[in-house]
C-alpha cells in the first residue's frame, strides 16, 4: 500500500527539494511504497514549485490573503491535502502557523523542521538568539507539530559548531546544510514506524 508524503511550502523548498531528491536516490518507492505525493504553497511566487513541477509533481496554491481568516483558510488547505491521502504532512519552510483544529486534525501525521537545537530558541531569528546568548553549538530539530509551537516529540536533530566570528547568515548556512540531511531521514524513519 503506498504511504504519501505532502509536502508544505511557502519559499525556495531546499528542504521540499532534500526529501524529493532522497527519495529519488534511495528509492523510496520502490522500496517502502513511500511517495511525495504533492507540493502546496501558500505564496503563488513560491521557487520550490517549479522544482517540484519539474520533478512530475503535483502542486497546488493557496493564497492565505484569499481567505477571511487563518481558520477558513486552514480549512481549505486541509481539504486539498486530504484530496492526496497523506501519510504525512511535511512542513518545509511553510511560513504560517496552523490552528490548533488543523494540527488535530494530522496528529501524529504532522512534522515540521526549526532551525534550533529544541527546546531552545523556538520561534523566529533562532541563529541570531543562539549567537547572542554565547552558544557553542546550534542545530536543527524535525519534531511533530502540535498545538503548541516547536514543542512538539523530537524526531531528530544535528548539531553544528558556533563558530568565532559567526553572524547569522552564517550560522544559518551551515545549520541548512544538516537540515537537508536529517529531515529526509527522519520522514523515511517516522513513516517505517508506522
Amino acid at each position: 500500500m503506498s504511504k504519501n508524503i505532502v509536502i508544505l511550502i511557502s519559499g525556495g523548498g531546499s528542504n521540499m527539494a532534500a526529501i524529493v531528491r532522497a527519495a529519488r536516490q534511495q528509492d523510496w518507492a520502490g522500496r517502502h511504497g513511500i511517495r511525495v505525493a504533492a507540493v502546496l504553497s501558500n505564496r503563488e511566487a513560491a521557487a520550490g514549485l517549479a522544482f517540484a513541477r519539474e520533478q512530475g509533481i503535483a502542486t497546488e496554491v493557496l493564497d492565505h490573503k484569499a481567505y477571511p481568516s487563518r481558520e477558513a483558510f486552514d480549512a481549505a488547505l486541509a481539504q486539498a491535502i486530504i484530496a492526496h491521502d497523506p501519510a504525512l504532512v511535511v512542513l518545509a519552510g511553510f511560513m504560517r502557523i496552523l490552528t490548533p483544529a488543523f494540527v488535530e486534525r494530522f496528529a501524529g501525521r504532522l512534522v515540521n523542521i526549526h532551525p534550533s537545537l529544541l527546546p531552545a530558541f523556538t520561534g523566529l531569528d533562532t541563529h541570531q538568539r543562539a549567537i547572542d546568548a554565547g552558544c557553542r553549538f546550534a542545530g536543527c530539530t524535525v519534531h511533530e507539530v502540535t498545538a503548541e509551537l516547536d514543542v512538539g516529540p523530537i524526531l531528530d536533530q544535528a548539531v553544528v559548531p558556533v563558530l568565532p566570528g559567526d553572524t547569522a547568515q552564517t550560522l544559518a548556512a551551515r545549520v541548512l546544510a544538516q537540515e537537508h540531511v536529517i529531515y529526509p531521514r527522519a520522514v523515511l524513519a517516522h513513516l517505517l514506524q508506522k
